[in-house]
């Protein structure tokens, strides 16, 4: 399973595709439903990595594919809402799984 991010700055996109993370800039709710549609619908996407910028903007459309259950939806810092020092992705993840 791969993981997937829709991000809403063009830097923090260019840091995870250098980590190896293929993914979107998102700039409107009409690309947010779009990418979305295209993500739930590949098999080898398991995790979607979505900025906090993103989870704030568009809440409702979040939500919705955090209940989808598939992909695994997890909220990460960008540049306009860092995280506390020391967090990584893989503590969002866990997070987001509860373990």
């Amino acid at each position: 399973m791969r993981m997937f991010l829709f991000s809403s700055d063009a830097d923090t996109l260019t840091g995870l595709r250098l980590a190896g993370i293929d993914g979107v800039l998102i700039d409107c709710a009409e690309a947010l439903d779009a990418a979305a549609r295209d993500v739930c619908a590949r098999e080898d996407v398991g995790i979607l990595l979505v900025t906090r910028t993103l989870a704030l903007r568009y809440p409702e459309a979040i939500l919705d594919l955090k209940r989808r259950g598939r992909p695994l939806v997890s909220e990460i810092p960008d540049m306009e809402h860092p995280t506390a020092e020391g967090a990584s992705i893989r503590d969002y993840i866990r997070e987001a799984i509860g373990s």
